[in-house]
């Protein structure tokens, strides 16, 4: 072979090699379509009916399940009396019950109440909400949402508005916080002050909400949360936004990472519930999908991948989940509201998707109960 063929062939594979290092800087390189498939949508079995959690006193929404150390389930899960309409109802007066069954599938008991309220004087006072647990090492740590306010209590739940000045101290004091214990059946310990604060003249200046916290090897954490700016008329809030925050240990202090939201209605689409998780080939977060723009169903679930948690692409086919609910006994139903998603992974795999869910036409206005559903995904 000539030494122009030689030389030819030499700067044609440092052209290759140079093209699949730029796309793999760019989170594009060539396994993204191997590595990042999307096992969720076409792996959903039927959900049986009668799983999960349900309270005929308690509107319930979301959970986090894991088993534990007994062999039993452990559902962490946010309720709230039935008196109080359901929206508002999660902001002022939700706490976080304990309930537990022989299998992932349910139906699961309550227990006790793992996190209630506690007083106006603390951040967490009033309402706990959106519990995550998450293990390491020997101490299991519990993130949710705490909200607080100074007012009287409600005699008569009509009094209970979008505009009243319980919601409103209420929704303007969500803050993300931590508990942690040695036992999933507790006790807890809270903190007397929140992990990730609002902060001025940033897009989480109004409230901080709904933490996917993932615990990395070495013990530093990832958190998702969902984050709203201040507005200058009723309601006094942007629309939603999804930031990240990092900290070297779970009692933190955490760090907001940049200035901007990693989603949002200007940047990748408006999404809530974010759940995140990480496996070998990076970061992975399932959400709800609020303007259809993502996934192609309202209010159904989109996926997305991410090598740092920090620049996120959809995935290929972005669909998780739809509203559309087949069940065991052969029903498929519309779901009036399906939120909250969490998944169960046991042995590196997902194994089960929980839902926040509701009868009726949708809308939180136009339902009877709500419930905690559970999803299996087919075994591989």
């Amino acid at each position: 072979m000539s030494n122009y063929r030689v030389l030819k062939r030499i700067l044609g594979l440092l052209a290759c090699l140079v093209f699949v290092l730029s796309h793999t800087a760019l989170g594009q390189d060539t396994a993204t379509s191997t590595i990042w498939k999307n096992d969720l949508f076409e792996n959903i079995e039927p959900s049986p009916v009668g799983g999960g959690h349900v309270d005929e006193n308690y509107w319930v929404w979301g959970s986090s399940v894991m088993q534990g150390d007994d062999g039993k389930f452990h559902m962490f899960v946010s309720r709230w009396p039935k008196e109080m309409p359901f929206h508002p109802g999660w902001m002022v007066k939700s706490e976080i019950a304990h309930c537990v069954s022989d299998t992932a599938e349910g139906p699961y008991t309550f227990v006790d109440v793992a996190l209630g309220a506690r007083g106006a004087k603390f951040w967490d006072g009033q309402s706990c909400h959106n519990p995550r647990v998450v293990k390491y090492k020997d101490t299991y740590v519990m993130f949710y949402m705490g909200s607080t306010h100074p007012l009287a209590e409600i005699d008569d739940p009509a009094d209970l508005t979008l505009d009243s000045a319980w919601t409103v101290i209420g929704r303007s004091n969500k803050r993300i916080g931590i508990a942690t214990a040695k036992d999933l059946n507790g006790p807890w310990e809270r903190r007397d002050t929140c992990v990730l604060d609002t902060k001025p003249d940033t897009f989480y200046e109004f409230l901080t909400s709904n933490p996917a916290p993932w615990i990395n090897e070495d013990g530093s954490v990832t958190l998702i949360f969902k984050a709203r700016k201040y507005n200058d008329e009723f309601p006094y809030h942007s629309s939603m936004m999804i930031g990240l925050a990092t900290a070297s240990h779970f009692e933190g202090p955490y760090e907001v990472v940049g200035d901007e939201p990693i989603f949002g209605p200007d940047k990748m689409g408006e999404i809530e519930d974010p759940y995140l998780w990480k496996d070998e080939s990076g970061y992975h977060m399932i959400a709800k999908d609020m303007k259809s723009s993502l996934g192609g169903e309202h209010h159904a679930g989109i996926l997305a991948h991410s090598k740092d948690a920090v620049n996120w692409e959809l995935d290929e086919n972005p669909l998780a989940y739809s509203r559309e609910i087949t069940w065991d006994d052969g029903q498929t139903i519309k779901m009036g509201q399906l939120e909250r998603p969490f998944g169960l992974i046991q042995e590196g795999k997902m194994t089960h998707l929980f839902f926040a869910t509701m009868d009726g036409p949708g809308g939180f206005g136009n339902s009877t109960k709500s419930w905690n559903m559970v999803v299996p995904l087919i075994k591989k």
